[in-house]
């Protein structure tokens, strides 16, 4: 990849990574349009790049991510309950984890031969748009006063695992898990962006083992350069991106999100249709 591509590849995922569009999809396009040929370094690019906007969750909700539960403990909570009690914030994140760190580890290669496969996500981009469209009015049940319990974050990793499906975001299946279990429009994206971290951290480490235990240490070093342009790029776009997306959402819900995935999965599946690639560039 030159220069020009690995920025915008690293914009689109620093824009798409946290709204409910389909970040890897998106960069499945993007490669596709800038004519980006699917190496191994590329398909491990779009992952590695996912450390930078990862990180930007951690920058602006750093106070959130380092700090103990310092409430009294239920009554009779004493041993690993009251511990878990003052790690409630981190336990909670390795419950609602476990599900996708399942899944992702038994279809690992099912998920990358389905990443080569741009009708799957033009498909699950007009489905999920559709859904988008009614979601506020299924869901519009949330409280400010929920609490998030085990279960509850448990149910959230259940709905994440959907997103291992090309297309479908990982943000909008966990949005979505919280506000079916009755979260607010604002709390299930803030847990949504929580969630990511664990998940995507440990995609990424996963994806650098394998990159490693293959014999691609070399190749990483060659390209160092452009993973270090493409996280910075990814990290200051998802910054951006997130402040948007909670003021909006919270204001006005889900609905334009998923017209605009209808009408970009609808027109790819058009073009695809009528015998056209979307290598154009």
């Amino acid at each position: 990849m030159d220069l020009l591509q690995t920025i915008v590849i690293a914009i689109v995922e620093g824009l798409t990574e946290f709204l409910p569009v389909s970040s890897t999809g998106h960069m499945i396009i993007a490669q596709k349009l800038l004519n980006v040929e699917s190496t191994t370094f590329v398909k491990s690019f779009t992952f590695i790049i996912q450390f930078g906007a990862i990180l930007s969750v951690v920058v602006l909700y750093w106070k959130r991510f380092f700090q103990l539960n310092r409430t009294p403990a239920p009554e009779g909570c004493s041993g690993i309950r009251k511990m878990l009690h003052v790690y409630d914030f981190y336990w909670k994140l390795l419950v609602a984890f476990i599900p996708a760190a399942v899944l992702g580890l038994l279809f690992n290669d099912l998920i990358d031969e389905m990443l080569e496969r741009a009708e799957v996500v033009a498909v699950m981009l007009v489905l999920g748009g559709v859904f988008m469209l009614f979601c506020d009015r299924i869901f519009n049940k949330g409280s400010e006063n929920t609490r998030l319990t085990e279960r509850r974050a448990f149910m959230v990793g259940l709905f994440q695992c959907i997103s291992m499906i090309p297309g479908v975001s990982r943000s909008m299946a966990t949005i979505v898990g919280g506000m079916q279990q009755r979260l607010t429009r604002k709390a299930a994206a803030e847990f949504s962006f929580f969630l990511a971290v664990p998940t995507m951290f440990a995609a990424t480490v996963y994806k650098m083992y394998k990159i490693f235990k293959e014999g691609g240490t070399q190749m990483i070093m060659d390209n160092m350069a452009t993973l270090i342009v493409g996280n910075v790029v990814a990290f200051i776009v998802a910054m951006l991106a997130i402040k948007f997306f909670i003021a909006y959402v919270t204001k006005y819900g889900f609905k334009a999100f998923g017209w605009y995935r209808i009408i970009v999965g609808a027109v790819i599946l058009i073009w695809l249709c009528t015998g056209h690639s979307l290598e154009i560039i």
